[in-house]
């Protein structure tokens, strides 16, 4: 059987009808369906990126000296992160491709199951179908199934913004440690908390100081502006990275070395983060009320780069109603049957795109 065979067809491709019916908008469509980022990768990255550009060798799979110390410096600077080694640490080629692959190269298959949370990017549950792994989404750390071998867990959330409290993390921590399963954490959208502290499972306040069977993965997509770089890197239990480094010498999955030197570069500031964050926090502080304004609640939505966003009906017609007023938002059942009921709207777009939407979105609730 052919592996697209058991995967789920692409969920944005069922979003044709409602981005034709935005775009007709005379003003034009403001695109909220998507998170890619709108505003300018950082100087300093470009840069960086060019003057690494002669790069007539191959890169290895492990990475540099230099960007596994950026890697490491930014995990214990920033997140508490100890302890941490070489070994601790591995770029990926964008994390999407290490959520996709990580139950295949950790060799699971059909006696093992892959959890992740009841709302969810859709990629946890595609890359335990890609294994042969028995996905279960599931929110409570108490109910983990006994043949649970990898557990995902995403704070802030993709797509509800939630963050998980020190105590749920240490409950997830445990309960995966009773099974023996490997615990990894998609932290990409950490720099992005508004109501709440977010925190890594490297932590030691979340760990106790021990990384067996943890796994932290970060990504600069979002941090850095630099989603077309696809950087990205995973940290924690020595013992797993090294497998992954292994099996993935094998494969042929190696960031490029121009990208390495870029990563290292954007790691090693947070200035350009902290004014990103700026940007998004204020365009969160126009769209949100104007939502409220126009009927919508907006549930958890505590940090990352989305409004959880909701009317009390199926998730498809708040789309649509949003289309007509020239808005493309993405459905909630992109994200799991729990969330059928809600929309995710972005912040990924331009400040006059934005302030487009809030002028439509205030003529409904006039």
């Amino acid at each position: 059987m052919a592996l697209g065979a058991r995967l789920p067809d692409f969920p944005w491709d069922t979003l044709a009808d409602a981005k034709t019916t935005a775009a007709a908008h005379p003003d034009g469509i403001v695109d909220l369906s998507v998170g890619t980022p709108v505003d300018p990768t950082p100087a300093l990255a470009r840069e960086a990126l060019a003057e690494a550009s002669d790069a007539h060798g191959y890169p290895t799979v492990w990475g540099t000296p230099r960007v596994r110390q950026a890697i490491i410096d930014y995990l214990t600077g920033r997140w508490r992160a100890v302890p941490l080694s070489h070994e601790s640490v591995m770029p990926v080629v964008g994390t999407k491709e290490l959520v996709g692959w990580l139950p295949t190269l950790l060799a699971l298959g059909a006696d093992h199951a892959v959890v992740f949370p009841e709302c969810a990017y859709p990629t946890y549950e595609v890359g335990a179908l890609t294994a042969g792994a028995r996905p279960v989404p599931l929110d409570d750390p108490g109910a983990l199934p006994a043949d649970a071998s990898l557990v995902w867990i995403n704070s802030p959330a993709n797509p509800t913004g939630q963050i998980l409290s020190l105590d749920v993390l240490r409950a997830f921590v445990a309960a995966a440690r009773e099974r023996g399963a490997v615990l990894a954490s998609d932290e990409c959208y950490g720099e992005f908390a508004w109501e709440a502290e977010p925190y890594s499972v490297l932590d030691p306040r979340v760990n106790d100081g021990d990384l067996t069977n943890l796994l932290a993965v970060g990504s600069l997509s979002k941090r850095s502006n630099a989603a077309g770089y696809r950087a990205g890197f995973v940290a924690g239990d020595p013992v797993i990275v090294q497998q992954l480094v292994g099996a993935r010498k094998h494969l042929g999955m190696m960031v490029p070395a121009p990208i390495q030197a870029a990563m290292a570069a954007m790691l090693g500031d947070q200035t350009h983060v902290e004014e990103q964050r700026d940007r998004y926090l204020a365009r969160r502080a126009k769209l949100r009320p104007a939502l409220e304004a126009a009927g919508f609640r907006i549930d958890h939505s505590e940090g990352s780069l989305y409004l959880w966003a909701t009317r009390g009906e199926n998730c498809r017609d708040s789309v649509a109603w949003l289309a007509e007023r020239g808005i493309l938002a993405a459905p909630g059942d992109f994200y799991g049957a729990a969330a059928a009921q809600h929309v995710r709207v972005a912040l990924t777009a331009t400040d006059e795109r934005i302030d487009a939407a809030v002028a439509r979105l205030s003529t409904v609730a006039e």
